[in-house]
């Protein structure tokens, strides 16, 4: 059988993509990302669902904001997270239903 594929990528469109499920593969990212899935969230209140440091909660905050997968809102004191837009909640929510799908 001969396939022609149908999506060509570009190398550094391919590395970049690589670098985002790189960053998507520690388990507390994808736990902070679960946390801000429908709300925005500061780091203590992270730091408390996850039951962790709030300096642990911001290392790994800092990583996600380098992928574009969260965004930072500072209002007074304090720093509000957020997932950055609705692709990174698609791609959370379709990998999410692909594990509970495969068992």
């Amino acid at each position: 059988m001969n396939c022609e594929p149908t999506m060509k990528i570009h190398e550094h469109t391919a590395a970049h993509l690589a670098d985002l499920f790189r960053t998507l593969s520690d388990p507390t990212r994808v736990r902070l990302i679960a946390a801000l899935l429908d709300c925005e969230l500061h780091v203590g209140a992270l730091a408390d669902q996850l039951g962790m440091t709030e300096s642990a909660i911001s290392h790994q905050l800092r990583d996600l904001r380098l992928q574009r997968v969260v965004r930072a809102r500072k209002e007074g004191r304090q720093v509000f997270y957020s997932l950055d837009d609705e692709h990174i909640a698609d791609l959370f929510r379709k990998g999410l239903e692909h594990m509970q799908h495969s068992g």
